[in-house]
């Protein structure tokens, strides 16, 4: 790093992956903040930069204390131990020191309190919430999230007829009568229960209700008029719950009912052709379902509009995939019960991770976005380039 590039994040000031420091007055201190970083994407301090980005240097000894403070905080004070890099750069005059700390692989990190910090911001907090302890633990996949059972969730919540076919088509033979304690070892077997309790995968695959035990996951569809969200003025509007086969044929029909076809070369007796590939929606809406973060309490939205769609997916890109790294058709599994069954027919997905290369082949005007500060990921399908469908 140069002295040009660190004039420029003090001029952009403090934010969730920078942070200033006139000094660090001691190892607690120190290894409280490398232990955000390592818990969060990750990020650098910069020693010797008052608060308010004033520049004021360190000089040889604090430098070398602050080597030496760093490397004890992070061997010592780190639980897994972290090992940061340090720079010290001329910049104007006056030596500054670069302390950057990667993104850890091994979450949740905590100091020698036990503490468990994260960056919130261009400031840390405390972890101290079930839900964001288990967002650290899939972070490292040390948790699944449609492994975990659902409280007070027993096997007499499955759909058993919905079930029965499935097995039979997939596995040939029919599940036959089975008492409540042999029917739960058989899906315990197929990692959809754990003991008399169904996983999250057995209730939103095979569940009777699903939403009676997570009301959150649903879809909330809108097609407004024109071009932004009113939040009064809409064409269509609806709330779609079930399985995930369910919610997945209400998203396609709500598409469907929504988007015009046009006529393009065709006669005037003509269905005309659809402004998008069905395939396309196949893939985003099953994409959406499949690989959200079930962690997190908020359903999917479906937002339609004069000019695009927006599918909005709660949680962003899972371990360190990118949007790039999915438009090359790389891909990490973060629901791997859901996906096996979804792959096995219940769902239009072959999970060879090549779904949105194919779609953006077929139809480029799809931009994605993962907001990692915001814990989501939106797909917008814009309709402003027809030349591909005419």
């Amino acid at each position: 790093m140069d002295a040009l590039e660190i004039v420029e994040i003090i001029q952009r000031g403090e934010d969730s992956r920078h942070q200033f420091k006139r000094l660090l007055n001691n190892e607690k201190q120190a290894a409280a903040e490398m232990v955000a970083f390592a818990n969060s994407n990750g990020g650098m301090m910069l020693l010797g930069v008052d608060d308010n980005g004033s520049l004021v240097g360190l000089s040889a000894d604090e430098v070398a204390r602050h080597n030496n403070l760093i490397s004890n905080a992070a061997s010592q004070h780190v639980r897994n131990p972290i090992a940061p890099t340090v720079e010290n750069v001329n910049v104007n005059g006056v030596i500054v020191m670069v302390v950057t700390v990667e993104a850890g692989e091994d979450k949740p990190y905590f100091d020698s309190d036990g503490v468990i910090w994260q960056k919130s911001g261009a400031d840390k907090r405390k972890i101290v919430a079930k839900e964001e302890l288990r967002r650290l633990f899939q972070a490292s996949d040390l948790l699944q999230p449609d492994e975990v059972p659902v409280r007070r969730c027993d096997v007499s919540q499955l759909n058993l007829d919905e079930f029965s076919r499935y097995y039979e088509k997939r596995y040939g033979s029919p599940v036959g009568d089975l008492d409540a304690r042999a029917l739960a070892r058989l899906l315990g077997n197929l990692n959809l229960a754990d003991g008399e309790e169904l996983n999250l995968a057995g209730l939103l695959l095979f569940g009777r209700n699903p939403q009676r035990f997570k009301p959150a996951f649903v879809i909330k569809a809108v097609w407004f008029n024109g071009l932004v969200e009113t939040g009064s003025t809409y064409r269509d509007s609806a709330d779609f719950d079930g399985r995930l086969d369910q919610l997945f044929a209400s998203a396609m029909s709500f598409i469907k009912r929504n988007v015009v076809a046009h006529q393009a070369d065709q006669s005037v007796n003509s269905q005309g052709k659809a402004l998008v590939p069905e395939a396309v929606w196949e893939e985003l809406v099953v994409n959406a379902l499949l690989h959200r973060n079930y962690l997190l309490n908020a359903p999917i939205r479906l937002f339609g509009f004069d000019d695009r769609v927006e599918i909005i997916s709660p949680g962003s890109l899972p371990n360190h995939l990118t949007v790039e790294h999915i438009r090359a058709g790389n891909s990490s599994i973060r629901n791997s019960v859901i996906v096996s069954f979804a792959a096995n027919g219940l769902l239009p997905y072959r999970g060879i991770g090549t779904g949105v290369t194919r779609s953006v082949a077929s139809y480029p005007s799809i931009d994605f976005v993962d907001d990692k500060d915001r814990q989501l990921f939106r797909v917008t399908v814009r309709f402003g380039d027809r030349s591909h469908t005419s």
